[in-house]
């Protein structure tokens, strides 16, 4: 049992006197284990943004180029990608500004908010990349199709469909389950967190 369980348990037993200390010490151990949290996303999200980006290296960009342009998707992706660069270095520096004012939040209820607001970046985030995953996958799939539609029987074209669908579901319940074992477990502390906040709250 961790000292924020004990302080619990024993708050209730205690004189009022000595209650009032003991909000204290479990505010003042929720505000540490908060700030570590989000110390913890910034740290993974950076880490992610290197590692995914890192992949390009096992990449032969030149053909990559070549098969944007077969599929006529050379601006499409060009565009897209300066946009998504654009709105992942945003996070980083929300996810930044949020571990910066949960450290030095200097009460209950301020604390409280940052904690709602740091799991709705956070969520707004993995959105975000589940989204441009998708409608990425979607593009692709769709240029693919009209490229090949001439030479593709409608059987062909039907398996075609189910296939890119099939893939497209598994690769976004794929991230989904990779973002989950990221941030899911970080944000169920912090939600921990801000319900031990409330109980000191009222």
């Amino acid at each position: 049992m961790d000292k924020l369980e004990k302080y619990k348990k024993a708050w209730d037993n205690q004189p009022e006197d000595v209650n009032k200390i003991s909000k204290k010490e479990i505010y003042k151990l929720s505000h540490s284990k908060s700030s570590s949290i989000v110390k913890w996303i910034l740290f993974i999200g950076i880490l992610e943004f290197i590692v995914f980006n890192s992949l390009y290296m096992f990449v032969d960009m030149k053909e990559a180029y070549i098969e944007y342009e077969r599929l006529g998707l050379k601006g499409f992706v060009f565009w897209t990608s300066i946009l998504a660069y654009g709105i992942l270095f945003y996070f980083l520096y929300l996810f930044y500004v949020n571990y910066k004012a949960i450290s030095i939040s200097d009460s209950t209820k301020v604390l409280m908010t940052k904690i709602l607001k740091t799991r709705k970046t956070v969520r707004n985030y993995v959105l975000f990349n589940l989204t441009y995953l998708g409608l990425t996958m979607f593009a692709f799939t769709v240029a693919s199709i009209q490229v090949d539609f001439n030479d593709l029987t409608n059987k062909q074209l039907v398996l075609t469909i189910i296939f890119m669908l099939v893939a497209t579901s598994i690769t976004l319940g794929l991230f989904y389950l990779f973002y989950q074992l990221l941030y899911g477990i970080l944000l169920k502390k912090l939600n921990k967190n801000y319900k031990e906040l409330s109980k000191i709250d009222d």
